[in-house]
């Protein structure tokens, strides 16, 4: 269940973007009484800028992005069980974007990229969304 209630200061992504993922809730559920009645519903970006941690070689840490991904498809899931017909959510974003404000200094991305060299290494939160999506 997602809690309804604000408990102190919110936490903030590098960006200095508010954390609060009862607001996604918030949001679906009062567009889709408001406003959609029964059509679907669709999270197209949730995501966040995170510092990236490389502790070897092929493996980036990112565990904020992880605990984020997880609170806000736990707040879809309190959405859909409440009868609002969210049918889907797509993570902001694959791969680092160029934000027309940060550049490219922000890392938003499930896979890492290496700028210089343009490897891509996927990301913890990768791996771990991966496995999620593998259960039944």
């Amino acid at each position: 269940m997602v809690p309804m209630a604000r408990e102190g200061p919110l936490a903030k992504t590098v960006t200095g973007w508010e954390i609060y993922p009862v607001g996604l809730h918030r949001f679906l559920t009062a567009t889709a009484r408001g406003f959609t009645g029964e059509l679907p519903l669709y999270v197209t970006e949730n995501g966040m800028a995170a510092p990236d941690t490389a502790l070897r070689a092929g493996w980036i840490e990112d565990t904020a992005r992880i605990a984020y991904l997880a609170r806000h498809l736990e707040a879809c899931r309190a959405t859909i069980a409440e009868g609002v017909p969210l049918k889907g959510y797509f993570c902001w974003s694959l791969l680092h974007n160029y934000e027309w404000k940060l550049g490219y200094d922000a890392r938003f991305g499930l896979v890492h990229v290496d700028y210089d060299s343009l490897r891509r290494t996927p990301k913890a939160s990768y791996h771990t969304l991966a496995a999620a999506l593998e259960r039944p």
